[in-house]
């Protein structure tokens, strides 16, 4: 599977660096020196990084092979791009990349089937958002990523199973 690292958003200067809309954890890795990186569209690459540095909060970064502003412009709004399974594992067996996420069934500790993970927010508390299925059909529900209402992760077995507080699947609960 392919992962997104990073989005060249606009050249910086006039020797080829480009502003990058960083998507990684861990930028000094995936975009270091010597990187090579598939792109999308892919006849815009592989792509080799030159070098990498940050500017005024932004990631800029120089490829082999363009030396100059008009040559760089060409890559604006190239997607970059890393094989998942190139990744490093991950130390903490209570850690998880996104991917390994989305797509996961979501059940209730008691076995109510919820819906499925779209998607991983990172805004101060990680949230999982799910589209809800059943008598969820329809709706959109957050859940926090915290071990007290996500108690168990499966990949193996594609699902996670989730303890809700009242109110979190159902507002009138709450009440």
């Amino acid at each position: 599977m392919q992962l997104v690292v990073g989005r060249i958003t606009r050249p910086h200067g006039v020797r080829g660096e480009l502003a990058v809309d960083v998507r990684t954890d861990d930028p000094e890795l995936r975009l270091a020196a010597g990187t090579v990186l598939a792109t999308d569209p892919a006849a815009a690459g592989p792509l080799t990084v030159a070098r990498a540095r940050w500017h005024s909060g932004r990631l800029l970064v120089q490829f082999e092979g363009f030396g100059d502003r008009a040559e760089a412009d060409r890559l604006r709004g190239v997607l970059l791009l890393v094989d998942s399974a190139e990744l490093e594992e991950l130390p903490d067996p209570d850690e998880f990349r996104d991917h390994q996420l989305i797509g996961l069934a979501v059940r209730t500790v008691t076995g109510e089937h919820v819906g499925e993970v779209a998607d991983v927010l990172h805004h101060g508390q990680d949230l999982l958002v799910v589209a809800g299925s059943g008598k969820h059909a329809g709706t959109e529900i957050m859940i926090p990523f915290v071990s007290a209402i996500v108690p168990e992760v499966d990949l193996p077995a594609g699902e996670l199973r989730i303890a809700p507080p009242p109110g979190l699947l159902d507002l009138r609960e709450a009440l």
